[in-house]
C-alpha cells in the first residue's frame, strides 16, 4: 500500500509521537509498503512550505509555517497537501490532545475519500467533554475514519465519545525488543539507581516526583545508598533545580538534560527501577522501554503503563504518591525483589514487540479502506 503518516511533529523534534511515527514509517517500509510522512515540524535546515527532505530513507512533506518557537500549525497546508494526497492507497493519522495539523489533515483526507486510520496518543480526560460536544470526531467514526488509540486506557474515553459511531481499536506504540535488551550483567557499585525519562513540564509530574524520591530517602536505611537521574529537558527545569537546592537533594539527583536513544539505552542498562509518576500517561514508551531492558517499572495505576506492567510481577502501579514512595523504597531496600523483577522482564519479552504492531497497523489500514469502499 501506499501510506500516508500525517503528525503534527516529527524528528527532528524529539518526543514521544515523533520517534514512533518515524519508527512506524521504517517498520511498514520494511514489509514492503511505500510510506511517506506529512508534517507541520521544520526540517533540521529549516524545510517548510511543502519542501521535501528524505530521512533515513522515508520521504517527509515540511509543510511548516515561519512561526514562533516552531509551532506545529499551518491551516493552509490543505491547499498544498491535497494533490499529493490523492496518490496515496491511506492515510494514517496521529492525533495528540491539541493537534491542529493533524486535525487539518483528517478535515482532508475525507473531503477527497481517502480511506483513513486515526491513532490517538493521548488521554482525552477532561477534553473528552469539548469532543463530545463539537460532534467532529463522532462523525468521522461514522463515515468509515477508522479510530485507534495506543492503550485501552486511552481508548476507553474516546469510545465514550463516540458512543455507537464505530469502535475503538488498540494499537499500541512499537519497540525493537532486541535493540533495547541490556548488553552483558549489570554493572554493580552498590549504589541503587532509579532513572526516568521524561519532559521536564507539569504533566509529567517533575516536581512531584522529587517530592516522591525524598520520600524514599527517608524510608530507606541511612546505610542504602541511592541516586536518581532524569533524562530529558523542559520549561520546569528551574522548579526541580530549585526544590533539589532546597532540600539538598543535588548530589544524588542528577538533571543531564535530553540524551539521544543510544545513550539512553547505556543508562538504562546500568539502572535498577524506573518510575514514570505522571497520571495522565496514555501509553508510557519509555516506560516500555525501561521495562524491556529489565528494569522493574514503578508507575501510577491507571496509566497506559499498566499495558506492559502487572504489579506486583515486573513492576508496581501505585494509587498515589505515598504508595508509589513506599513501593520504590521496598525495592531500593529488596535486592532479591528487583533481581526477580528483572529476571521476569528479560524472560517474557513484552507485547508491543514491533512485528505485531506492524500488523496491527495494517490491520487498520485494511479497515479503513473497507469502510470506504462500503460507504
Amino acid at each position: 500500500m501506499k501510506v500516508a503518516l500525517l503528525s503534527d511533529c516529527y524528528l527532528p523534534r524529539l518526543g514521544g509521537i515523533e520517534v514512533q511515527v518515524h519508527d512506524l514509517a521504517a517498520q511498514l517500509t520494511s514489509r514492503g509498503h511505500h510510506v511517506e510522512v506529512f508534517t507541520a515540524t521544520p526540517g533540521t535546515h529549516g524545510e517548510r512550505h511543502g519542501a521535501t527532505e528524505v530521512v533515513d530513507g522515508v520521504t517527509v512533506h515540511r509543510m511548516a509555517l515561519r512561526l514562533p518557537w516552531d509551532l506545529p500549525v499551518n491551516p493552509l497546508a490543505p491547499l498544498t497537501m491535497r494533490d499529493r494526497l490523492a496518490t496515496f492507497d491511506v492515510a494514517h493519522v496521529h492525533m495528540g490532545v491539541v493537534s491542529p495539523f493533524a486535525v487539518d489533515a483528517a478535515f482532508l483526507t475525507r473531503r477527497i475519500g481517502l480511506p483513513t486510520a486515526m491513532t490517538w496518543h493521548c488521554m482525552l480526560d477532561r477534553f473528552a467533554t469539548v469532543v463530545s460536544a463539537l460532534g467532529v470526531v463522532r462523525r468521522w467514526a461514522a463515515g468509515g475514519m477508522a479510530m485507534s488509540a495506543v492503550s485501552d486506557v486511552a481508548a476507553t474515553p474516546l469510545r465514550r465519545v463516540l458512543g455507537g459511531a464505530g469502535p475503538v481499536s488498540v494499537l499500541p506504540n512499537g519497540i525493537d525488543v532486541a535493540a533495547w535488551r541490556p548488553q552483558g550483567p549489570r554493572p554493580d557499585d552498590g549504589v541503587v539507581r532509579f532513572v526516568t525519562a521524561m519532559r521536564l513540564a507539569n504533566r509529567k509530574r517533575p516536581v512531584p516526583l522529587m517530592r516522591v524520591i525524598r520520600q524514599v530517602r527517608a524510608l530507606v536505611p541511612a546505610g542504602r545508598e541511592i541516586a536518581l537521574e532524569v533524562l530529558g529537558e523542559g520549561p520546569d527545569r528551574g522548579s526541580v533545580e530549585r526544590y533539589l537546592a532546597e532540600h539538598g537533594m543535588a548530589s544524588w539527583v542528577s538533571l543531564p538534560g535530553r540524551v539521544p536513544r543510544s545513550s539512553v539505552r547505556d543508562r538504562y542498562a546500568t539502572a535498577d527501577v524506573y518510575i514514570s509518576p505522571a497520571r495522565l500517561e496514555s501509553f508510557g514508551i519509555a516506560a516500555l522501554e525501561a521495562r524491556t531492558s529489565g528494569l522493574p517499572v514503578v508507575a501510577r495505576s491507571g496509566s497506559g503503563v499498566g499495558e506492559f506492567v502487572t504489579d506486583g510481577v515486573n513492576g508496581f502501579l501505585a494509587d498515589d504518591d505515598e504508595s508509589m514512595g513506599a513501593a520504590l523504597a521496598r525495592l531500593a531496600s529488596d535486592d532479591a525483589l528487583r533481581e526477580r523483577m528483572r529476571a521476569h522482564n528479560l524472560d517474557q519479552a513484552p507485547a508491543q514487540d514491533w512485528p505485531r504492531v506492524a500488523e496491527l497497523a495494517e490491520a487498520e489500514y485494511q479497515r479503513a479502506v473497507g469502510a470506504t469502499v462500503r460507504a
